[in-house]
């Protein structure tokens, strides 16, 4: 198999109350995904099944210890998949609402989606 990365695209996602890294870190790969139409694969490279990508999710994150990677993979609808969590991110002081959470950080991470294809298939 000869992977080619064909796409990388860009998210962000915050948690506004309680400074989940897992729920920002999913945000983050949730806006990347709805930026991306992946109909060149398709039409220019002739890619058949979606099922023969594999994306490698990156997510910076101010605690990448506490992200969840299972359930940041689960974010991606088809494909093969990886995860690697490094420092990054961003947290900055909020507003506490006792009913949407504990704390007042706003959690910000930013992820970067890179898309192979197997240039067989």
């Amino acid at each position: 198999m000869a992977l080619r990365r064909y796409v990388v695209e860009l998210g962000y996602g915050a948690d506004l109350h309680g400074g989940n890294a897992t729920k920002a870190a999913k945000r983050a790969v949730k806006d990347a995904v709805s930026r991306s139409c992946l109909c060149g694969l398709f039409e220019i490279v002739g890619m058949k099944d979606p099922g023969s990508m594999h994306v490698k999710v990156k997510i910076g994150c101010p605690k990448p210890g506490e992200v969840d990677g299972k359930e940041v993979l689960e974010v991606i609808p088809f494909g093969s998949r990886e995860l690697e969590v490094v420092e990054g991110g961003l947290v900055t002081q909020g507003l506490e609402v006792p009913e949407l959470g504990s704390g007042d950080n706003i959690f910000v991470a930013v992820a970067a989606l890179t898309v192979y294809v197997d240039i067989a298939s």
